[in-house]
Parts: structure tokens; C-alpha cells; sequence
């Protein structure tokens, strides 16, 4: 079994010190290579490379088993070219020693990139990173730092937006005190990076697209859509004008609470004009309606119901809403309650009903033709 130890140079250090046609093969002329690079340029890691390949291959023939020590270098003007080189290289030795196995020496990171291209021609036993130890903190950090600089993804994730904090923070520091500054900072760094970790740029860019289909396909939806984003601004509105109706001394739960009970009518609307836009989209299509879309609006008043109870019960405790009078007689606050709880019980029951009975019906329509066709198969 012959093994071909393989010292790879991509970016043409020996080449451009020496001036020696590569590939250079045999233990004698490798060995009178490191002598003249290191006599052109000692602190080049090269030298160290190639003393690696000639301690495996002495290994190797302690060991009993063929070895050869062999060296390539890239040539051209750019990667594509250096690395054709290198394949050209690596076939010539092959057809010269009919190696059965590699072992890939390499002193850098951008030198690992070969592997694959050694691997197709030949299979690779081995792979071994030389790094100098005085400088392999540098060399690691300085490989990683390039490899992520070389991600576009990474860059516009990580970069981009710690560049625009930067440029806003002198802004910042001259406009308000430097705890505001840093707290909005935090706030912009902490929003740019949910807005790319989740995904969310990939769904705006989908937006324009999706809304010209649902405009060209005639999508009911895309009115009720826009009907329901002014509900629910109008909500928000009412209900940051009800909550700034407190004074100051009430405790923070209890503005939220307030502004919770006046704006959730309003929220559950818009809800409710979506989801129905959605359901009229699906009541149109030939398929039929799908039973989630039906249970949907049921869904969104019965959460409605039982959020504004919770919220009024709470404004009730605080003195903030009056007692609640029915035909004379008042219902005390927990009654209330629990009136607004199984009201939407009953109404996500009967949401599960209609979806059930609707939903299943629309369904088995779909399902008979694709039944009927297996069977005459």
C-alpha cells in the first residue's frame, strides 16, 4: 500500500519565494525545498508545513508502508485558476506513484478547501493542520474573522445593524440623557435582531406579492383585511385614551387593565371582520370550506368575551367601573364573570359544532371524487 503525503500551498507562497516547478515529489528534493524557503523567509509557515509532510512519511516507513512526500502549489490570478492548477498537480503524481491512499498536510484554513478536490481523485486517510504555536490564537481568530466577514447573510444580520447603532449613538448621547441613549439603543439592537431571527423580513418581502394575487384573484379577504387594521387602530386608540383618563397614582396593572377593557371590543371586531373575509374567500373557492377557517370567528369572539370579563372584573375590585345592573337587579363582579366565561364556552362549543358539521360535510365532498377514481383503478 502506497500513501502519498500531500503538502498543499494554494495561495503560491513556494512558487512566487522559489521559483520551483511544482509539483515536487520524493523525500530528498522536498526536504532541499524547506531549506530554500526558509532561508528566503523564515517566519512563513510553509516551512512548517512541509516538515509535517516529511514527519509523516518517516512515520510511515517506520511502520513498514510506502510513503511519498509530495508538493503543490496554485498558479494563476485568481482561486478558480489555482485550484485547476493544484487538481492538475495532484493528477500527475497519481499517474507517476498510483498512490492507494492520501494524508492532506495544510497550514491554513483556505488550504482545507482542497480536501474535496484531493478526495475526488483519491481517497483521503487523514487530514493534519499545522499551526504555529506562538500564533495560533492569531491565525484561528484571524481565519474565523475572515470567514464571517465572507458570509453576506452574517454580515447583513450582525453588521449592519450594529453599524446603524453606532452612527445613532452620538445622535443619541447629544439629544438625551445617556441612560435614555443606551436604553433606545438596546431597544433598536434587540428589535433588528428578532426582526431577522424570526423571520419576519422574509414574510414583509412576501407581502406586496401575496396582496397583488389576492387583488388579482378577487379576494374578498384583502377589503376585510384593511376593514379590520383600522379597527384595530381605532381599539388602540380608545384604549390609550381611557387608560391616560386614570390618575397617576393607580397601579400599573390597573391602567393596562383599563386600557385592555376598552379596546378589546374593538380588537375582537377586527378580528372578526378578518377571519369572516378569510371564510367568504373560502366559501367561494369549489373545494369548500375548511373546517379550521370555520371555527376561527367563533374562536376569536369567545377569547373576546373572556378577556373583557378578567379585565372588568378587575376594574370592579379598583372602584373603576360602577356596579353592573340588570332589569334593577345588580350582579355582583364575580357572577359577572363567570356570566362572560360560559358565554364563551358556549360560543367556542358552538364553533366546534357548526365546524364539525360544516367542515365535514365540505370535506367528504372533496374526498368522494379521489375515492371513486381509486376504485375504478
Amino acid at each position: 500500500m502506497t500513501t502519498l503525503v500531500c503538502c498543499v500551498d494554494r495561495s503560491n507562497d513556494i512558487g512566487r519565494n522559489t521559483g520551483v516547478r511544482m509539483p515536487v515529489s520524493g523525500w530528498e528534493a522536498v526536504r532541499s525545498l524547506v531549506t530554500e524557503i526558509g532561508l528566503v523567509d523564515p517566519e512563513d509557515s510553509t516551512v512548517n508545513c512541509l516538515l509535517e509532510g516529511l514527519r509523516i512519511a518517516r512515520d510511515l516507513r517506520d511502520e513498514q508502508e510506502d510513503a511519498v512526500v509530495a508538493v503543490v502549489s496554485g498558479g494563476g490570478d485568481s482561486m478558480v485558476t489555482a485550484d485547476r492548477s493544484i487538481a492538475a498537480q495532484l493528477e500527475e503524481l497519481i499517474e507517476r506513484y498510483d498512490p492507494d491512499a492520501a494524508i492532506v498536510v495544510v497550514d491554513s484554513a483556505q488550504d482545507e478547501r482542497i480536501i474535496p478536490i484531493v478526495e475526488s481523485r483519491i481517497p483521503v486517510d487523514g487530514v493534519s493542520r499545522v499551526v504555529v504555536r506562538q500564533s495560533r490564537d492569531i491565525e484561528s481568530t484571524y481565519y474565523l474573522l475572515k470567514q464571517f466577514l465572507g458570509d453576506e447573510e452574517l454580515r447583513s444580520t450582525v453588521l449592519v445593524p450594529l453599524g446603524i447603532a453606532l452612527l445613532l449613538l452620538p445622535v443619541l448621547l447629544l439629544q438625551f440623557s445617556p441612560a435614555v441613549a443606551l436604553a433606545g439603543l438596546a431597544g433598536l439592537l434587540g428589535a433588528a435582531l428578532l426582526y431577522k431571527g424570526m423571520a419576519i423580513d422574509e414574510y414583509v418581502s412576501n407581502v406586496p406579492e401575496r396582496a397583488r394575487e389576492a387583488l388579482y384573484a378577487g379576494q374578498v379577504s384583502i377589503v376585510t383585511y384593511v376593514v379590520a387594521v383600522g379597527l384595530a387602530l381605532v381599539g388602540v386608540f380608545f384604549g390609550v385614551l381611557s387608560a391616560s383618563e386614570l390618575s397617576g397614582e393607580a397601579r400599573t396593572v390597573v391602567p393596562v387593565m383599563q386600557f385592555v377593557y376598552s379596546s378589546v371590543p374593538w380588537l375582537a371586531t377586527a378580528a372578526l371582520t378578518a377571519s369572516t373575509g378569510r371564510l367568504l374567500d373560502e366559501a367561494i373557492r369549489e373545494e369548500g370550506i375548511r373546517t379550521p377557517y370555520l371555527n376561527l370567528p367563533f374562536v376569536v369572539v369567545a377569547l373576546g368575551l373572556v378577556v373583557r370579563g378578567f379585565a372588568g372584573y378587575v376594574l370592579e375590585q379598583e372602584a373603576i367601573l360602577g356596579s353592573f345592573e340588570l332589569f334593577g337587579v345588580t350582579i355582583p363582579a364575580l357572577q359577572r364573570l363567570a356570566a362572560f366565561i360560559v358565554a364563551g364556552l358556549i360560543v367556542s362549543l358552538v364553533g366546534v359544532k357548526v365546524a364539525a358539521d360544516v367542515g365535514s360535510d365540505a370535506f367528504d365532498e372533496v374526498l368522494e371524487p379521489e375515492s371513486e377514481e381509486g376504485e375504478s383503478r
